[in-house]
């Protein structure tokens, strides 16, 4: 399955730009709604509500109109989840859940709905083993459903469990399906010299995603033969964005818009909606031109996946949440700060457009890369007081790690990276936990993303770890 329309060789940059189904845009061009899934690659979910077969005592009364509710939670999920073919039944019995399942052969999963009760619904779908969100409509199924899930979770199952009012919980739970979908044939380009190692392989395993390796020669050769005009283009939009420019010259900029438009052809020439690239291994060693930071910082404004640092792990969990939020996140070397209860999320690439590719863009600065005062990288100077939730998904590990908090300042100092997020914790030493297991990268997003990453581990079989 393409995780998005590519247009052939023959057809323009701009061409293949606004038929990308992750809203890709040309720098300064604007950003394109994004469009429906084609039907045969959008994922199939048996919607299966569960309520008594004929009129009895219970909760939520009797001859409650179960017609009328399935018909609005129908239309509420269809409208809210576009890329997703819902394929609704009813069933009261452990026989009726039989047949269900027997009849089924092709669906990516199950949205199990209870309405009503007395019913026998819930636990055998549990018991199935099926991936499935299990969903209480308060009121109604709850006898059934708290039983249900607290066995789905102490039997480590694939389910993810909504209990809530909020529509909106139940709808980034149900995007999942679409997620677990899409990643399975994504192609993730890993431009390095290095050999792909375990991650790479578990990737494939667990979500189907293919990492092809591009050489330094191969991102090298792209650069020669992108088109300047377009790398122009992005330069002066970059320019003409920025709040200031600090150490870059316009020429250094120039090459950080022909680096961009090398990456965008390679995307284009792979399928792949997502890069991550071994930059300072290449940068350092004198086998890259350019730095790509403002390339990777307009893939995750227009919708795209660009990743630092051949990080295979933060890239998936990148292209993940793309496809479950329609956020991007940004990779950081955070650094904890006791004696304000911050941890400050630090690096030189981060977008502006946090809340998505249609969303309000936050001021921004160019300056060099920190390390080596070289080349063109992206101070973003992001939204405060706002919620934002840091994690990483490793399909290695089989674990999610996870940590919230709240932006409270943008930290203007020379010393390490250029961005510079502080975001405030209840408890900052328990942020000290995970790192020798995880290593030093996170990847950090704007809003409260904890019910769309907990109902993905769930659904995907993997431990939450919370570290914060």
């Amino acid at each position: 399955m393409n995780p998005f329309p590519i247009a052939s060789p023959k057809v323009s940059r701009r061409q293949w730009l606004s038929g990308c189904a992750a809203c890709a845009a040309c720098a300064g061009l604007g950003v394109k709604p994004t469009p429906a899934l084609a039907a045969a690659d959008k994922a199939r979910v048996r919607l299966v509500y569960g309520h008594p077969q004929k009129p009895i005592e219970g909760w939520p009364y009797l001859d409650f109109d179960y017609e009328a509710r399935k018909k609005q939670l129908t239309g509420r999920l269809a409208a809210a989840c576009p890329n997703i073919e819902f394929l609704p039944a009813a069933a009261g019995s452990t026989e009726d859940v039989k047949k269900i399942l027997e009849a089924d052969s092709e669906v990516d999963g199950y949205v199990v709905y209870v309405l009503g009760i007395p019913s026998s619904v819930a636990r055998p779908m549990v018991a199935s083993g099926k991936r499935m969100v299990l969903v209480d409509d308060l009121y109604g199924g709850t006898g059934q459903f708290l039983p249900a899930y607290s066995q789905a979770l102490r039997e480590k199952r694939p389910v993810a469990g909504v209990s809530s009012t909020r529509f909106e919980d139940l709808v980034a739970a149900v995007k999942s399906f679409e997620a677990i979908k899409r990643l399975r044939g994504a192609v993730i380009l890993d431009i390095t010299n290095r050999v792909p190692g375990a991650e790479a392989k578990a990737m494939q395993e667990v979500f189907g995603a293919e990492v092809r390796r591009i050489s330094g020669d191969e991102i090298n050769a792209a650069y020669q033969k992108a088109d300047r005009a377009a790398a122009d283009k992005a330069a002066k939009a970059w320019i003409k964005a920025a709040q200031k420019i600090v150490e870059p010259s316009r020429e250094e900029i120039g090459k950080s818009g022909v680096m961009y438009i090398a990456m965008q052809d390679l995307m284009k020439q792979h399928n792949s909606p997502a890069l991550t690239i071994d930059c300072l291994n290449l940068f350092y060693g004198g086998k890259l031109p350019a730095y790509p930071c403002l390339g990777l910082f307009q893939f995750l404004n227009d919708g795209l996946v660009g990743a630092c640092e051949a990080d295979l792990r933060s890239t998936i969990t990148m292209l993940a949440m793309t496809y479950l939020t329609g956020r991007p996140g940004y990779i950081s070397d955070p650094v904890i700060d006791t004696s304000k209860n911050q941890i400050i999320y630090a690096h030189c690439v981060a977008p502006t457009k946090v809340y998505g590719p249609a969303g309000a863009a936050a001021p921004f600065h160019i300056r060099s890369h920190a390390e080596d005062h070289k080349g063109a990288s992206v101070r973003a100077l992001l939204p405060l007081g706002e919620m934002t939730t840091t994690l990483e998904i490793s399909p290695l590990r089989k674990q999610t790690v996870l940590h919230q908090g709240r932006s409270v300042a943008n930290i203007d100092d020379d010393r390490a990276c250029r961005t510079k997020l502080a975001v405030e914790v209840k408890d900052i030493r328990k942020l000290f936990r995970e790192w020798d297991q995880w290593g030093w990268h996170r990847v950090t997003y704007y809003g409260d993303l904890r019910p769309a990453v907990e109902a993905f581990t769930a659904l995907m079989g993997f431990e939450l770890v919370e570290e914060g």
